[in-house]
């Protein structure tokens, strides 16, 4: 680039020569005798030559530092492009792999919506065959008993003196006595009475489910209530919290009926509040029971506390006696330490007169042994 501008700058002087060359060629031809002029002329040309190469020289300079300025502010640029670019990729890279996560997590909401979708379809067939619906309604009961009531408190499928199964009896003690709990769930007449779309056909419904609604109701209060061997009530679990509020809402008169006929009905929720109670109740039933059982054990426990006080002063004579005994013992100590003290005494004071008096007897048995 720098090469090219000098070139132009070189072809412009050439050409400010030229055209100055045909002025002072015009000027020769006009005045010839004006020789001083001429001289002039040159002189003024070599100074405009002489000012065209130091302009060229500063307009050299220039370019070279713009050449140089528009280097740097390249690289500058392409430095900060590059930067931009990595940063940008990285971003990139990133939005992609969380793009990428979301999308796997739509996949398995998609997969789990199409599992929950098959549930569905085949909890509908089960809901629509009645027999499998009873067994429904029999799994949850089962399952709501179990998890709240200890084993011993319920029974499945007992038999009872009639020859009647309830679903579940709970093992109550008298009063109140075992109540009988049975499920049952009148989903066809339901569902008819939610799709009804005129009076008549909500009519018909509304006639369909009260009937099969008292129907369960006499039922279970004929087989589950026996006197003397059941409680004075029974239980029947709705095992839809849809069916029991459209119940309660709307059919008084079903509910009232249920009230007459001492058959409470309940929902899964109403159903666990009950179970609750009924473990509170077990629990004080227990508590009853075993409460002869604590007192007896209370009356032993200060019988042998009795005896415990008895053993203690018996012990505490003992040993005042064994204390009386050790001090007579510290006193017989002492005098035997006196009298020890006594006889060490006289042995060390008469320590010479015995040795005195050992060494004649020592020589008279030496005579003696010599005759």
């Amino acid at each position: 680039m720098e090469s090219n501008y000098s070139m132009i700058i070189v072809g412009i002087v050439l050409a400010g020569l030229c055209l100055l060359a045909v002025v002072i060629i015009k000027h020769y031809r006009t005045s010839q005798s004006n020789e001083d002029n001429l001289a002039n002329i040159l002189n003024t040309m070599h100074q405009n030559a002489q000012q065209l190469g130091a302009s060229q020289t500063i307009i050299a300079d220039r370019l070279q530092q713009g050449q140089h300025q528009l280097n740097q502010r390249l690289d500058t640029l392409q430095a900060h492009l590059g930067s931009s670019l990595t940063q940008q990729t990285e971003k990139t890279g990133l939005s992609l792999k969380s793009l990428h996560e979301r999308l796997a997590v739509i996949d398995a909401a998609q997969k789990n919506i199409t599992d929950l979708s098959q549930q569905m379809v085949g909890l509908q067939d089960i809901l629509s065959n009645k027999q499998a619906r009873g067994a429904f309604g029999e799994i949850q009961l089962n399952d709501l008993v179990s998890s709240i009531l200890p084993p011993s408190a319920y029974e499945f499928q007992t038999t009872l003196s009639n020859g009647k199964r309830p679903d579940c009896m709970l093992l109550l003690p008298l009063p109140p006595g075992s109540i009988a709990i049975d499920a049952k769930f009148p989903l066809d007449s339901y569902e008819a009475l939610r799709a009804a779309k005129d009076d008549i056909a909500k009519l018909q419904a509304t006639r369909s489910f009260t009937t099969d609604l008292k129907k369960h109701i006499m039922d279970i209060a004929d087989r589950y209530i026996i006197p003397g061997e059941t409680a004075e009530s029974a239980l029947m679990f709705l095992p839809s919290e849809a069916v029991y509020a459209e119940l309660h809402a709307n059919f008084r008169n079903v509910v009232e009926e249920s009230f007459k006929r001492r058959v409470w009905i309940v929902s899964p929720t109403t159903l666990m509040a009950t179970l609750n109670t009924v473990r509170a109740i077990l629990k004080d039933a227990r508590m009853k029971e075993q409460a002869g059982l604590i007192q007896e054990q209370v009356l032993k426990m200060m019988l042998d506390m009795e005896r415990l006080d008895k053993r203690v002063g018996s012990l505490r004579t003992h040993f005042t006696q064994a204390e009386k005994d050790i001090a007579g013992i510290e006193t017989s100590a002492k005098k035997i330490t006196s009298h020890g003290d006594k006889i060490e005494a006289m042995q060390l004071g008469n320590e010479g007169a015995d040795e005195e008096n050992l060494e004649p007897a020592v020589s008279s048995e030496r005579l003696t042994t010599h005759r």
